[in-house]
C-alpha cells in the first residue's frame, strides 16, 4: 500500500469523528453567535401589537422570565404607572403567550427589580459603557426604548453589531 492510499484510508477511517466534532462546535458556537439576537415568536397575538406596542416596543418575550410576564399580565391596570387594562379574553391570550415564550435561559433567570428588563442584572452588564447622558437624550428619552439604539429591536435584534446610539 503506498502512501497516498494509506492517508485516504486514514482519512476515511477519521472523517467520522471529524464530522462529530466539527457539529458539536457548531452546536456550541451558534447560540453564542445568536445570544443576542433573540428573534420574536411567531404568532404574536394581535392584542400585544395592538395594546402593548400603542405606548411602547413589544418586547420579545424572551427578555423576562415566566414570574415577571404573570405579574405584569395580573397588574395591568397599574402597569409602570399607567392604566393598560385589556379584555379578559384578551388577557388569556396574551398572557399564555408571553408565558409560553418566556425566557428561560442562564441570563434572564434572575427576576428583575419591579420586573423592569432595563434592572435586570444581564441589562445593566450589557449597557454599562453607555454614558448617563446617552439615556436623557431626546432621541432616546430612556433606557426602555430600544428601538433607539437598536433598530431590529422590535424583531428582537439586539447585536452589537448593529447598535447605532443616536446624537
Amino acid at each position: 500500500m503506498n502512501t497516498m492510499t494509506r492517508t485516504r484510508t486514514h482519512f476515511r477511517r477519521r472523517l467520522p469523528a471529524r464530522i462529530a466534532v466539527t457539529a458539536v462546535l457548531l452546536a456550541l458556537t451558534v447560540p453564542m453567535a445568536q445570544a443576542d439576537s433573540v428573534g420574536m415568536p411567531r404568532n404574536v397575538p394581535p392584542a400585544y401589537v395592538s395594546e402593548c406596542a400603542a405606548c411602547h416596543m413589544a418586547y420579545p418575550p424572551v427578555l423576562l422570565p415566566a414570574a415577571s410576564w404573570q405579574r405584569i399580565m395580573g397588574g395591568l391596570d397599574r402597569h409602570f404607572g399607567t392604566d393598560a387594562s385589556m379584555d379578559p379574553a384578551s388577557v388569556a391570550q396574551v398572557g399564555n403567550w408571553l408565558q409560553t415564550h418566556a425566557g428561560s435561559y442562564k441570563r434572564v433567570r434572575e427576576v428583575p427589580p419591579q420586573d423592569r428588563i432595563t434592572q435586570s442584572t444581564w441589562f445593566a452588564r450589557k449597557h454599562r459603557d453607555v454614558a448617563p447622558e446617552v439615556w436623557k437624550r431626546a432621541s432616546v428619552r430612556s433606557p426602555a426604548n430600544c428601538m433607539a439604539c437598536h433598530s431590529g429591536a422590535d424583531k428582537g435584534d439586539f447585536d452589537d453589531d448593529r447598535v447605532h446610539i443616536p446624537k
